[in-house]
């Protein structure tokens, strides 16, 4: 059975303040035209359709596009809510939409009911696990605690127990929204920890042929059963290196596993810039970015004078300037993102506390910090879902 992986599409999502809109709808005409062209016989999505609980209408009308592109090539689609969407409007409509091959997996009360698929070989039974928030849905699924592995674990307990009773030689495979142990994020992804825990290990999909996973923007192999195929698009600088892509896999009359990289559309490069002014308005080596998006960071010891204005006389997509100048002391990051980048908000309120007491909080206090984190985390999960009764 040939299947396409993909997740991530943050529909509605700009960059850097440019509309992104028309790319991605190129990209619903390659996911087509892939399904088309290398005989896809079902399509996998890993969640964060939408980048946000509420999308705009234009994504709205991008996602019904794709829908009924989806269903009119007779090829069934099993797709999942992640930690942007919001589970229950994605999920309106999901029993009428499954008659048409849509099938959407946004409640966790149903993460151990497959969609059941078949070819020559038999059954394949495509799980589909939404994003999982632990102080959610830890009762839902039966978890002994409130922790990404403790509810991930947990459902795939329950996805075991259903694989276990069906017909010998049923193949499996889970779709999953999580940062797994191994996996490399980048600046795109929404922070997902909880007390700043947030990895899960891959061994939490032991037990069936294929896990495709969503979350991270990096196209990523964490072993040859467990794989990101990350964003189709960047989102972020920090996906400058990155190769856009989608899997194709296929899997085997025993479970056998191969995938291969389909690459898809780049609506324009990215290339991040460093150094004096001067010496990137006059380096020939930067030819072959002038209509790239960038980011630059001028080292220039003294600001000079419309720094902006001059950078995109060569590079008239500049979408990002920042200074960091030779010879400054090291203050921990030349911009404000960049001292809190891969900190956790736990760690930046302890450091907040010390900057404006002078000294670092107690064991006592940082315990209260860390339960007010979580129970503001918790509230606002809850407020959202009552939202979107």
């Amino acid at each position: 059975m040939r299947l396409l992986h993909t997740s991530d599409w943050h529909l509605g999502r700009s960059f850097h303040r440019v509309n992104m809109l028309g790319a991605q709808s190129l990209f619903i005409d390659h996911l087509v035209d892939t399904v088309r062209e290398h005989r896809v016989d079902a399509v996998l999505v890993a969640g964060d359709v939408y980048d946000r609980a509420v999308p705009p209408l234009p994504a709205v009308e991008l996602f019904d596009q794709a829908l009924h592109r989806l269903a009119d090539l007779g090829v069934p689609t099993v797709m999942i809510s992640g930690n942007h969407d919001s589970a229950r409007r994605l999920g309106v409509g999901a029993g009428l939409i499954g008659r048409a091959g849509i099938h959407l997996r946004t409640d966790p009360e149903g993460c151990a009911d497959p969609v059941l698929l078949a070819d020559e070989h038999g059954d394949v039974a495509v799980y589909g696990l939404p994003y999982l928030e632990p102080a959610l849905v830890k009762d839902t699924v039966g978890a002994a605690k409130a922790g990404h592995e403790a509810v991930l674990g947990a459902a795939m307990d329950r996805v075991r127990a259903d694989l276990a009773g069906r017909p010998p030689g049923t193949r499996s495979v889970v779709l999953a929204h999580a940062f797994v142990t191994g996996g490399q994020a980048s600046d795109s992804e929404r922070d997902i920890a909880v007390g700043g825990v947030e990895a899960v290990p891959a061994s939490v999909f032991d037990g069936v042929d294929y896990a495709a996973l969503g979350h991270l923007h990096g196209c990523q192999t964490i072993n040859d059963r467990v794989r990101y195929s990350g964003s189709p698009l960047a989102y972020s600088f920090s996906e400058a290196a990155h190769r856009k892509s989608t899997w194709l896999v296929d899997l085997g009359p025993a479970g056998e596993i191969t995938a291969e990289r389909i690459d898809t559309p780049v609506p324009r490069p990215l290339a991040r810039l460093r150094g004096r002014l001067d010496d990137l308005l006059g380096d020939p080596a930067h030819t072959g970015h002038e209509h790239s998006w960038i980011e630059a960071v001028l080292t220039d010891p003294v600001r000079p004078d419309d720094p902006m204005a001059r950078l995109t006389a060569r590079f008239p997509h500049t979408l990002s300037l920042a200074f960091d100048p030779e010879g400054r002391e090291d203050d921990g990051g030349a911009t404000y993102a960049q001292r809190l980048r891969g900190r956790t908000d736990q760690e930046i309120a302890e450091d907040f506390v010390a900057h404006v007491r002078g000294g670092a909080p107690d064991d006592a206090e940082r315990a209260v910090l860390h339960d007010a984190f979580e129970d503001v985390r918790a509230a606002a999960a809850a407020d959202g879902q009552e939202a979107r009764r």
